[in-house]
């Protein structure tokens, strides 16, 4: 599997887009600044993984949520 290949499926880069602007969100307004630097880098980075499809940890591990990619259709010969 390579670095950059897409391996997040639609679903988990739905809840990665989700959770990662819910994060930054949370806790710029709710948490105190050393620890909200922390969450809000951690926020960014799902926001980024979800939206590019891509996320490296994946990559290393060999997880692929995105499945297969469709083959193309075979023509019918003509008789």
């Amino acid at each position: 599997m390579k670095l950059f290949e897409k391996n997040v499926g639609m679903v988990d880069r739905v809840i990665r887009i989700v959770l990662g602007f819910g994060i930054m969100g949370y806790s710029g307004a709710y948490i105190a600044p050393p620890l909200s630097y922390v969450l809000i880098l951690i926020g960014i980075i799902l926001a980024l993984t979800g939206a590019g499809g891509t996320c490296a940890i994946y990559s290393l591990l060999g997880i692929s949520t995105a499945g297969a990619a469709p083959k193309p259709a075979k023509k019918k010969k003509a008789r």
